[in-house]
């Protein structure tokens, strides 16, 4: 998968917003992690989800990289239900969708 599916027409400007950040993040590795999670969950997103999911994507792709592949333990603040979701995901992502 090269970039999102989502119909961005069904989207308001926060969730545009963040499709956009999660397919453009830098390492191709998180481009396809953060990507095809919010691809598949932007629309049942709440607010503070996406408050949630703006704090994450904050952080360097060189951080999340190695929290999510698990070579470096997850800080407190990051380590929320929402992240351990994006984990749980990554486990069962398909990379020929």
């Amino acid at each position: 998968m090269t970039g999102s599916r989502v119909d961005n027409s069904k989207l308001n400007v926060r969730q545009r917003r963040l499709v956009f950040r999660a397919w453009h993040r830098g390492i191709r590795e998180m481009d396809l992690v953060f990507g095809q999670y919010v691809d598949a969950h932007i629309m049942n997103l709440d607010e503070k989800a996406m408050d949630e999911l703006e704090y994450i994507m904050s952080f360097e792709d060189r951080d999340l990289l190695t929290w999510v592949t698990g070579e470096v333990k997850v800080p407190y603040d990051v380590d929320t239900p929402l992240f351990r979701d994006i984990l749980d995901y990554r486990t069962r992502m398909d990379f020929n969708a």
